[in-house]
């Protein structure tokens, strides 16, 4: 197993925009990230990953960009990036980028050339074709509801967009397009970041022809460009002219990959990425689409997670997250925000920082904030949910439902702003905040968290610590015990003669566990319990949401 710092790294995702408001103009922005710095050193966390932070007219908040080159006004300027790079990397804080290149801004410069003429020497940097008579040009559907295609009279052909009309397409065939990445990916590794998180990496290759899904269930025209028939070779040659020159980490967010995929995109021998972001445990609730949401059940939580450790194991790395920007927030959804939520909060971060792979941590969930439930529709800002609620609401659904959905699934649970303190708006702005605050704010914030030596924070920061002192936690193999309990997660971890048990019990319920013989005499010392010592004993009975991890 080879030794790398990204795979030893703990990375903190920050939503610049809901992170911290330095100037009350409602909005996060870098200078408030600078503030705030010295917080995540003392929480532990080796990498900073920032959502977009490019120049955007924010159709789809900052994933959008019409200038790859400049920062969103609101959130400051090129120095103040330029100071955060700094002072993070004073701290022993590396910062990754968000890179968007399968898509750009309509209001991007190659664009507004694009659309002028079928001749303009950059009308091939999208993905421009003729209607077929009064429709689209295939029957593929967006992300964000609707046709995958938009009609432009200016030259009365159609072009792609898989998300927001806002957001056209990049055609990746065309050379120049990947040359004009790359030389933007290499401004900004020479300024000094420590690598990228690449946005939907794996859709930049589409199917020759752009053929019509016969399918027509659920997104449509999906299996024609995720793990296009090119996107090993355009990544090959990323890695080859950009990434294989810095020492970085890269990873790549990469929808409807199996292991299969996932060990092309990763494998160490392959020289394209060091990691993914795989999505089957981030549907694991779903039914028919993400809003059609079912229970969960932990045999398969295990399942999934087992499968991608074995698929990548020994030739390639896997990321590990719970929730982001995109996802509802762990403890709503993995444990129970209500009674149990400090417990569930630290058993889920037990899982996350033992299990092999690099830990992701979300801003927010280290202090255990949940969902949201906002009463109206109006109060929402996701491009996603937005566009979802008014087309159901169109086809005769019950407004309620759908919010009921958005409650568990709605991208905005995650993008609420950070809760510092029990002050108006949490702390988060002294202005109006671009989006309500969660109103439990004065019961969970960070302020209070940090009061408290037995607070969600001080438990990420131990397991971060204990992370970095044994390395079986980072490298060590895994063996599932309990494999068909639903109530049960546990595992033997095992790298150089250090050998660590960990035992979870995802329910409210008490649960005994009769661990095998040969563990029991073993000669085991506790490294971290979400309930006091004084209750734990050596005694194997479980209190709900209980975990613990040993060192034998």
């Amino acid at each position: 197993m080879e030794r790398k710092w990204w795979k030893e790294a703990v990375v903190y995702q920050i939503y610049p925009r809901s992170f911290y408001d330095s100037n009350g103009d409602g909005i996060g922005d870098l200078k408030g990230i600078i503030e705030k710095l010295d917080y995540l050193k003392e929480l532990g966390v080796d990498v900073i990953w920032l959502n977009p932070i490019y120049k955007s007219p924010n159709a789809d908040n900052g994933y959008d960009i019409s200038d790859y080159y400049d920062i969103m006004d609101e959130f400051g300027t090129m120095e103040d990036f330029h100071r955060l790079l700094d002072e993070a990397h004073k701290r022993g804080i590396k910062i990754i980028m968000d890179l968007v290149v399968n898509h750009t801004s309509d209001e991007h410069i190659w664009f507004i050339e694009s659309r002028k003429s079928k001749d303009n020497p950059y009308r091939d940097f999208y993905i421009w074709r003729k209607g077929k008579g009064n429709n689209p040009p295939n029957n593929w559907t967006s992300f964000f509801s609707g046709s995958a295609w938009q009609y432009d009279e200016t030259t009365d052909e159609y072009y792609l967009h898989l998300f927001a009309v806002k957001q056209p397409d990049l055609n990746w065939d065309n050379e120049n397009v990947r040359k004009e990445v790359f030389k933007m990916m290499k401004w900004w590794l020479d300024k000094g970041i420590d690598g990228f998180r690449m946005d939907v990496i794996n859709f930049i290759s589409k199917v020759e022809g752009l053929p019509d899904d016969e399918n027509e269930e659920g997104l449509i025209g999906f299996k024609y460009y995720a793990n296009g028939p090119k996107v090993h070779e355009y990544l090959q040659e990323m890695n080859r002219e950009v990434l294989s020159k810095y020492d970085i980490m890269t990873v790549g967010e990469t929808p409807g990959v199996t292991p299969e995929d996932g060990r092309l995109y990763v494998n160490y021998d392959r020289n394209e990425l060091n990691m993914i972001f795989q999505f089957e445990l981030m549907d694991i609730d779903s039914g028919k689409n993400k809003w059609d949401v079912k229970p969960w059940k932990l045999t398969d939580f295990k399942r999934i997670m087992l499968k991608w450790y074995e698929g990548l194991k020994e030739k390639g790395w896997n990321s590990v997250y719970l929730n982001n920007h995109d996802q509802p927030r762990m403890v709503s959804r993995f444990g129970d925000d209500k009674e149990y939520r400090v417990e569930s909060a630290k058993l889920l971060a037990t899982f996350v920082h033992t299990w092999q792979g690099t830990p992701y941590i979300y801003q927010g969930e280290e202090i255990g904030m949940t969902n949201v439930r906002f009463p109206s529709i109006e109060d929402y800002r996701d491009i996603e949910t937005l566009n979802w609620y008014n087309e159901m609401i169109q086809k005769g659904h019950d407004p309620q439902k759908l919010l009921e959905a958005i409650y568990k699934k709605g991208r905005d649970n995650a993008r609420t702003p950070m809760q510092w303190d029990d002050s108006e708006n949490a702390g988060f702005t002294t202005g109006k905040p671009w989006i309500k605050v969660n109103p439990n704010y004065k019961e969970i914030n960070v302020k209070k968290a940090l009061e408290d030596k037995n607070s969600v924070f001080y438990y990420y920061k131990k397991l971060i610590e204990l992370r970095k002192k044994y390395p079986v936690i980072v490298y060590g193999d895994i063996n599932l015990l309990f494999e068909d309990d639903e109530k049960i997660f546990a595992y033997t971890r095992h790298f150089e003669g250090q050998n660590l048990l960990v035992l979870m019990n995802f329910s409210k319920d008490e649960v005994e566990i009769n661990l095998p013989r040969e563990l029991l005499e073993k000669d085991m010392k506790l490294l971290i319990s979400n309930y006091s010592e004084e209750e734990l004993k050596r005694n194997m009975l479980f209190k709900p949401y209980e975990a613990r991890v040993y060192l034998f």
